[in-house]
């Protein structure tokens, strides 16, 4: 989740969101990892997960990453939940929880529809505090905003 962090942190000091995305591979090596770069692209996919997932699939030839992980620094939306799924990635980790986005435990709860075909494990709260902080910080900078996410 280290290096997930340090992905959302280079995305704040472009200008974006600052969430970060790192996919490790069945061997434990990281094969991907990206930071939110939708304002940068012009694409409202270009979040984290996307990019990372898309960078994976690239590298190892193939639409499935089965038997991968993907750490993110917030709960991936409900567009990103799905590619996970399709992706048939093994676990999830994500940080800060995303009550007003999210599509894991919040809003659509996107793995526990019956016409999603495949489930990762997910475990949340991981480096919590640093992810919320960051998001926090991102907002109250940018907008006069805060984001209340996992307090």
């Amino acid at each position: 989740m280290d290096r997930a962090l340090t992905e959302a942190r280079a995305a704040a000091a472009r200008g974006e969101v600052p969430v970060g995305a790192v996919i490790v591979g069945p061997d434990g090596a990281v094969i991907a990892h990206a930071g939110n770069r939708t304002r940068e692209l012009s694409d409202p996919t270009g979040h984290a997960e996307m990019l990372a997932i898309r960078s994976a699939c690239a590298l190892l030839g193939s639409e499935r990453l089965a038997g991968c992980d993907l750490y993110v620094t917030l709960e991936p939306c409900p567009m990103c939940a799905a590619a996970i799924s399709f992706a048939r990635m093994r676990r999830l980790y994500y940080g800060a929880s995303d009550p007003k986005s999210g599509g894991i435990e919040q809003g659509p709860r996107i793995f526990t529809h019956p016409t999603c075909h495949h489930a990762p494990e997910v475990y949340a709260g991981i480096a919590e505090p640093e992810s919320a902080a960051l998001l926090r910080s991102f907002f109250a900078s940018r907008r006069g905003q805060s984001y209340h996410g996992g307090d």
